[in-house]
């Protein structure tokens, strides 16, 4: 995978360099405590004075000298040739314009294709009068032909603004669409290619605002399935978190994780990453509706004392409320400072009881900025 400019392995994730100082912690009275137990899988409450700071790659260790080589004008073809071209079923795909002008004047478009391991990287510039699904349909078959891999049973894609054009053009070639945030891989590689190569282009406009920004809509009511009973503010060592992860494959169980070897986000074994477990008597249930959300973020809104979920592209529902008080006011900043402090990292625990060791649904969860373009 040496088309790319940095070690393809990793995406450099930019650490946050000042860690804000946080209250001492409380406990917001009508959540249910979590039992003392010696096992690390269990979580439990946060505690807001062992907030390490996060060791992440950074743009400095990479190699400069293979930037200066790289033609920001060229598009890209590329297939791992250690990778088993149908083992790549799903696809990361974004089709949109770019800070920069063709010799018309007008915006250059760009379709930039990857699957979550950058095992297949593709992208091709495009002029702004033959943006269609036809033109996108076409480029999806070219991409599986040019590299010998079949087409995708799913691609993702996180712009609302393209949700008609992409779904036809999915649609007509048996593809399901799935609008979604989680394209991780895709939204770092996006930064990545601004910073080294968009920037560097003849034809770069700077200060181009993008043509088409993110939508960041009202939260909306929950729907009444999607309830918990209890929750609570919770952490685990990342060592937890790491075998909480392994048991989405090797037991039933919902969920979603990230490659954190592949994002380039190094995290310590003891390091205490936060959390929101949920509690249900209909735990299982409740955790296969949020299995369909494509799940993104939670973050805390202290202004209207709630808790938002973000799922899908744009859509972001009040997850839980809380009274507000200077009590419950500090844990909440407590908590989002430490899932800064962890580069954004954190995750939804979906269990039976808060004292359970076990849990039915876990989503390893990362809130990043949009992208510059």
């Amino acid at each position: 995978m040496a088309t790319l400019s940095f070690n393809p392995t990793r995406i450099p994730h930019k650490p946050i360099s000042k860690i804000t100082s946080v209250s001492k912690p409380t406990k917001i009275s009508f959540l249910s405590s979590i039992k003392p137990s010696n096992n690390t899988h269990k979580p439990h409450h946060f505690q807001s004075n062992s907030i390490p700071k996060l060791s992440v790659s950074t743009q400095e260790e990479l190699e400069v000298e293979d930037y200066e080589e790289d033609d920001p004008t060229a598009e890209m073809s590329y297939l791992d040739p250690e990778t088993d071209p149908d083992s790549i079923i799903e696809w990361e795909l974004d089709f949109c314009s770019r800070p920069i002008l063709d010799i018309r004047g007008k915006k250059v478009w760009e379709l930039v294709v990857c699957d979550d391991s950058l095992s297949l990287q593709y992208t091709k510039y495009f002029p702004n009068n033959v943006i269609n699904s036809i033109t996108l349909k076409n480029a999806i078959v070219s991409i599986s032909e040019e590299l010998g891999v079949p087409r995708p049973q799913k691609i993702r894609f996180f712009r609302s603004q393209m949700q008609t054009i992409i779904t036809k053009a999915c649609k007509e070639l048996d593809i399901r669409p799935i609008p979604s945030k989680r394209c991780i891989s895709l939204l770092l590689w996006l930064e990545e290619r601004y910073e080294t190569l968009y920037t560097r282009h003849p034809g770069f406009q700077k200060g181009s605002k993008p043509l088409l920004a993110l939508d960041n809509p009202f939260p909306m009511e929950l729907p009444e399935n999607l309830f918990g009973e209890k929750w609570a503010f919770v952490q685990l060592p990342f060592s937890a978190v790491r075998e909480e992860v392994s048991s989405l494959e090797t037991r039933f169980m919902f969920g979603a994780s990230l490659d954190l070897d592949l994002l380039g986000i190094e995290v310590g074994d003891k390091t205490l990453i936060p959390g929101l477990a949920v509690a249900s008597s209909r735990a299982k249930p409740l955790a296969a509706w949020m299995n369909g959300l494509e799940v993104c973020s939670i973050e805390v809104d202290t202004a209207r004392a709630c808790l938002i979920l973000s799922v899908g592209i744009s859509t972001r529902y009040i997850y839980a409320t809380y009274k507000k008080s200077p009590v419950t006011t500090a844990e909440a900043e407590a908590w989002e400072a430490a899932k800064k402090a962890c580069g954004g990292l954190h995750f939804l625990a979906i269990q039976d009881e808060l004292d359970s060791e076990d849990c039915v649904g876990f989503w390893l969860l990362l809130d990043l900025p949009p992208p510059p373009v």
